[in-house]
């Protein structure tokens, strides 16, 4: 990692030799096992009731787990200073009924809360893989200043992207400023060999009229594109003569002669009036494999959310299919309504989920057991206490 000449500087920000070294470990105590089918590699998932720092110095001490996780997906407090409820009100502000329940307490703010951040990112790279990746969803109000951090801990020359998430639908609050619809998400990888496998999306159907504005005899769509390209080549095959043309100076025919011929032999060369020959592209063909996938997402949150910061379960899939394989370790250490964890169960990933809400444990346990082919995944205490009652019920 390349040494940075700037930082985040606060009051009581420690030694990352200290986070490592000094934060404590927790036992696991194991609660029960759910699901019914056999694990992947002879792994039971695991989801994790309590303080996910001393939770993941804990996973740090496993050599089955440091190093090996693929991939990790944070969506941690917003630094909102409001307590999140979830209840009859169907509410997320502090606002909500006294028959709610609190889902989880978001009052950290400012320096309490930067380290508070600081100190799980850092141990989160310990655990990561030399070829995995961290994605940390948070809104635009505390982002720029969680980049620094990312840039610091992971290395700036490990900053992938930073996607614009649209959230939701505009809405028409009454305020002296423009619309929020919008929240971000950084992606970053622990080396420059992290997994990546293209994420693509399908074409519109305004996209496809767009890019393919013709229409043949039988009725395909198509467009043209020039029968040569950049770069000269005097010597070989592509930068000879081909019916007595020869390509523009300084270009060279994107095939040989002889390849040229074929294609023109198929009706998929285009001439022009005066005599310009182009490749055809058919639409059906080219759009097979999707468009790649660009840094601005439409992923809205579900409209009747289980809990209060349940993230959208396709955009999970996304994010888990580009930057993880099959059979991979996933962890979520901000698991909420465990949408990571039923994504990963839906594409045979193996993962670890980490909460110190009962009810986003209460919550995770029941999404993930209305899968069909649910795994095995054990349930572990790591508050050193008995559960709470929200627990006990569903065991």
């Amino acid at each position: 990692m390349v040494k940075k000449d700037y930082e985040l500087t606060y009051s009581g920000k420690k030694p990352e030799r200290e986070i490592i070294s000094k934060t404590p470990i927790v036992n696991l105590e194991k609660i029960k096992d759910f699901g019914k089918f056999r694990p992947l590699n002879n792994w039971n998932n695991m989801l994790i009731f309590g303080d996910n720092l001393p939770v993941l110095k804990t996973l740090l001490s496993d050599p089955s787990i440091k190093g090996e996780i693929k991939l990790i997906y944070i969506d941690p407090p917003f630094a909102t200073n409001h307590n999140f409820r979830v209840g009859k009100s169907r509410t997320a502000t502090i606002s909500a009924s006294e028959e709610d329940e609190t889902a989880y307490i978001d009052r950290l703010h400012g320096s309490e809360y930067f380290e508070f951040l600081r100190e799980r990112l850092i141990l989160m790279r310990e655990l990561l893989a030399d070829d995995g990746s961290i994605y940390v969803h948070i809104d635009c109000k505390i982002g720029h200043y969680v980049k620094i951090l990312m840039d610091e801990i992971f290395g700036e020359e490990n900053f992938i992207n930073d996607i614009t998430r649209i959230k939701c639908n505009p809405k028409n609050f009454p305020r002296k400023a423009y619309g929020n619809i919008k929240d971000m998400i950084l992606f970053y990888s622990k080396t420059n060999k992290y997994i990546w496998n293209d994420p693509r999306e399908p074409y519109t159907q305004e996209d496809i009229e767009k890019l393919f504005p013709k229409i043949d005899e039988n009725g395909r769509r198509y467009t043209t594109v020039p029968l040569h390209a950049p770069g000269e080549t005097k010597n070989g095959a592509t930068g000879k003569s081909w019916r007595g043309m020869l390509p523009p100076k300084g270009r060279h025919w994107r095939y040989p002669p002889e390849v040229l011929e074929e294609l023109d032999k198929k009706g998929l060369i285009e001439w022009s009036k005066r005599g310009v020959p182009r490749l055809k592209i058919y639409a059906d063909e080219f759009i097979k494999k999707g468009k790649r996938r660009q840094d601005i997402w439409e992923f809205k949150d579900p409209q009747y959310p289980s809990y209060p910061t349940e993230k959208n379960l396709d955009m999970h899939k996304v994010i888990i299919e580009a930057s993880s394989n099959s059979g991979d370790i996933v962890l979520d250490a901000f698991a909420g309504s465990g949408t990571t964890l039923v994504a990963a169960e839906m594409l045979g990933r193996r993962w670890i989920g980490i909460d110190n809400s009962p009810y986003a444990i209460k919550i995770s346990i029941k999404r993930l057991l209305k899968m069909k082919n649910c795994r095995l995944f054990t349930l572990y205490n790591a508050t050193g206490k008995p559960l709470p009652e929200t627990l006990q019920e569903i065991l």
